[in-house]
């Protein structure tokens, strides 16, 4: 996989359920309609995948389902990441061989007190020697409360095997502090839509966003804006996405993000128990502002 793979917007795509199973065939359906929309590929098994309900059975089913579905040329991530080193490069290694081209690797958390710089240092390297595909770090840290340095990340991208970071902190200056302290050839993604203006304008190379499950064309397209010079264009429609990604990430979250999607004409269905599917109360507020934002009519 090649550092320009990773320019372009990605989907942390939802994982959809019909009666609490994992529902391949809709989820292959989405991703023939998400095929059209110019994004660069997937990201199976990030949050908003519900990666921590799924079991490893379903998690390599998903990926079979998603590599096979995809166009040509799109690129496929999996969310690897496990607690403990040996269980993320077996994971990492069993999506490899189904035709996953990297992984994204979130940082172990529930021994949070010792997750320090060397630890998270030593496991990241571990991954990286014994993985069969690049990694990427991911670094979440409203829900993990770890948090990869900017001085960290540029220890990790001088590894040959960690081509780049999804940073989810949504701060853009941390965000531009990486991008000049990286590798040259290691990729910074920003990880939420509401700061991909920002963020791109600064160097990342493009973005895992939720919102671009439900609004991918409009994700790609402030990208492309910004690379034709036209920043006017991209600023603008940056803020009338605002509302949406706050909806579908901070406000509802994802069962928000699949009512979403229901509505939009793809298949959200329910969440995963124990999460609870939206409200009629805010399925009505994400209905509005989808039509305020243009996305449904």
């Amino acid at each position: 996989m090649k550092p320009s793979d990773l320019h372009g917007i990605f989907p942390p795509i939802t994982t959809p359920f019909v009666g609490g199973k994992v529902a391949y065939d809709q989820l292959a359906g989405n991703i023939a309609r998400w095929n059209k929309t110019g994004l660069k590929g997937y990201v199976a098994f990030g949050s908003n995948g519900e990666y921590v309900y799924l079991s490893d059975a379903e998690k390599l089913e998903v990926v079979k389902t998603v590599v096979a579905s995809a166009a040509p040329g799109m690129k496929v991530i999996a969310g690897t990441g496990c607690e403990s080193t040996w269980q993320t490069i077996q994971l990492t290694n069993a999506c490899a061989r189904l035709g996953a081209h990297a992984a994204l690797v979130v940082t172990p958390f529930y021994y949070g007190g010792r997750m320090n710089e060397a630890a998270l240092l030593q496991h990241f390297t571990a991954v990286a020697d014994k993985s069969d595909i690049p990694i990427l770090i991911y670094n979440v840290t409203k829900f993990t409360n770890i948090n990869v340095s900017v001085g960290l990340a540029a220890r990790l991208s001088r590894h040959p095997n960690i081509i780049g970071i999804k940073d989810s902190n949504g701060n853009v200056s941390t965000l531009g502090e990486m991008v000049n302290a990286v590798d040259k050839d290691f990729s910074v993604l920003v990880g939420t839509a509401g700061a991909l203006f920002g963020a791109l304008t600064l160097g990342a190379v493009g973005g895992v966003l939720a919102l671009a499950n439900v609004a991918p064309e409009a994700c790609v397209r402030i990208q492309q804006l910004l690379r034709q010079g036209d920043i006017e264009a991209a600023r603008a429609l940056q803020i009338r996405m605002l509302p949406v990604n706050t909806a579908v990430t901070a406000t509802y979250g994802v069962p928000g993000l699949k009512a979403a999607l229901d509505m939009l004409g793809y298949f959200g269905g329910d969440p995963r128990p124990p999460l609870l599917p939206a409200s009629e109360k805010e399925r009505s507020e994400i209905e509005a502002i989808l039509k305020t934002a243009g996305l449904l009519s």
